[in-house]
């Protein structure tokens, strides 16, 4: 790759899941964590020396953050994913997970000066007022908007509120050239964990997820239910850059695809207590065919799904070696807003093989074993995956599997080039959806009497668009060649423009036809349609 691509992606990539990976629940205890253990020396130790800091230091020492460090050094002692989440995170962690928030629904950039609204939640208080792509937000009751040095934190804290309170928008029509206050009622508002879902041929349904929060398996079930009133015979589900999430969202969802009495998992605890999870006969996609896309950012809940299914011979697991997280959290409330998700146990999947990855090193080790992959050549070449013979596993069907690191798919398919990785990064880092904003913030108009299915069906972005974007990507010091890889940049393009006009569904679509992955489901599906369609045709004759 050539430009600053080549060496931001592996560490980019490396910090998100730093930050981003776990699978958990919350403990339940009766007491509080004041009362929860016993009083001993060591903690009197701690408590002490933090008073005599407090008390009489020379200096002004904020103690809150003294704590903060010290907690952090201990999980550090323990496991990468053992991790303290301060008092003014952990609203924003809450709501990830929860899947949803009280506000007044848009997606915005603070742009230039001004807050500029990309799109309005679809039915949500922005929407039923009439806000539009485009409108610039100015104030927000008496507090301004607009100005040098916004921080996105700042603006999030001036929408949200209280459910059903109310909020005086002044906002700014460019279309129109006018300004026009307006008053929206603040209601819970979704956070999509079903990032998009679509038909990619007349029986093949695709859904793409991208956490395992307390809604996802409802968003699911919606968008599996929607596909099957459309057709969907098969299902390609999508757990690629997943990090993971909630335990028992993994569980379900797992739950599916397997038949009643399957093994999901079990966990061991410190005790050698084991707990199994079986499947249920709820499951309304049993017996179909089932794809499962994972690479190497897919992690801890994904890779439950994912060597459930494989463990149990169900389905095909297409890809690259997931992230190797077989840890499970457990959050403990601190009593102060802040909390803690300690490592209670370690999951295995249904053959007894744990796909945790070593962590003996340290933290540091740990995540740099992460982003070697990215140079020792395993994303390119299956035969570059170091397994070893004493973590080999059989499942029902004879089919082997290893531990020790992550599901290696039952197909593997190597990642894009350097350059392609970066066109990707640039849709995914959101650089792309800035050039497309600036785009229709000139004229939104040019699309006003296109429908969204002649959109995707029809529209080609034109050699003018494209050499603007080269000239746009070229003058914020972004060096490739651009040329080579015109196509590719053309569809993205054209994806992010669906995106803000139509909606996730529509960028999810426009970027599956260059999608390898999808391309290898597509081939690996074409002969059980083929035998399908000659035994369809044996029946009727």
């Amino acid at each position: 790759m050539k430009g600053k691509y080549s060496y931001i992606l592996p560490t980019i990539i490396a910090a998100a899941l730093a930050v981003g990976v776990f699978v958990g629940g919350k403990l339940h205890f009766n007491d509080s964590p004041e009362k929860l253990f016993t009083t001993n020396s060591k903690k009197d130790k701690l408590n002490r020396l933090i008073d005599y800091i407090d008390y009489e230091y020379v200096d002004d020492i904020d103690t809150d953050s003294i704590v903060d460090v010290t907690v952090n050094n201990i999980l550090e002692k323990l496991d990468p994913h053992s991790v303290y989440i301060p008092k003014r995170q952990m609203e924003e962690v809450s709501e990830n997970m929860k899947g949803d928030f009280v506000g007044i629904g848009i997606n915005f950039y603070p742009y230039k000066d001004t807050i500029a609204v990309i799109r309005t939640i679809d039915k949500g208080p922005s929407f039923l007022k009439g806000i539009l792509p485009g409108d610039r937000i100015l104030m927000a009751d008496n507090d301004t908007l607009y100005g040098k040095n916004l921080a996105s934190e700042n603006i999030v804290e001036k929408l949200k509120g209280e459910k059903g309170s109310y909020v005086e928008l002044t906002v700014f029509r460019k279309s129109e050239d006018k300004t026009f206050k307006v008053n929206v009622r603040r209601d819970v508002v979704p956070i999509k964990s079903v990032e998009s879902y679509f038909m990619m041929t007349p029986k093949m349904g695709y859904i793409k997820v991208n956490r395992f929060a307390e809604s996802t398996f409802r968003e699911f079930k919606d968008a599996l239910s929607a596909l099957r009133k459309q057709g969907a015979e098969r299902l390609t589900l999508d757990l690629r850059d997943n990090p993971g999430g909630y335990l028992g969202i993994a569980e379900q969802m797992a739950d599916e695809f397997l038949e009643d009495g399957k093994l999901i998992l079990f966990t061991k605890n410190k005790k050698g207590k084991i707990d199994k999870i079986y499947a249920t006969d709820k499951g309304s996609f049993e017996d179909k065919p089932i794809y499962v896309l994972i690479n190497e950012r897919s992690a801890s809940a994904s890779e439950i799904v994912a060597g459930a299914l494989q463990d149990n011979d169900i389905g095909t697991i297409v890809g690259r070696r997931s992230f190797g997280k077989g840890l499970v959290q457990r959050e403990m409330d601190l009593g102060d807003g802040s909390a803690v998700r300690l490592t209670v146990s370690r999951y295995y999947t249904p053959t007894g093989r744990s796909i945790q990855r070593t962590y003996k090193n340290g933290n540091k080790d740990y995540y740099k074993r992460f982003t070697d992959r990215y140079h020792n050549g395993e994303l390119v070449s299956v035969d570059s995956i170091k397994v070893a013979d004493s973590l080999k596993y059989t499942t029902p069907k004879g089919r082997v599997v290893y531990g020790g690191g992550g599901i290696i798919p039952d197909v593997f398919v190597p990642i894009g080039s350097n350059e392609e990785e970066a066109v990707e990064s640039m849709d995914n880092l959101g650089f792309l959806s800035f050039f497309v904003f600036e785009y229709l913030d000139e004229d939104r108009s040019r699309f006003s009497d296109i429908s969204k299915e002649e959109f995707i069906n029809e529209y080609h972005v034109d050699d003018i668009l494209f050499e603007r974007f080269v000239d746009y990507s070229v003058n914020r010091g972004l060096k490739m060649e651009f040329y080579d890889y015109e196509d590719q940049i053309k569809l993205y393009i054209k994806a992010a423009l669906a995106d803000q006009l139509f909606g996730p569904n529509s960028h999810a679509k426009i970027k599956s036809t260059a999608d390898a992955m999808l391309k290898t489901v597509m081939e690996l599906d074409a002969p059980m349609v083929k035998q399908a369609d000659a035994d369809s045709i044996e029946e009727n004759n």
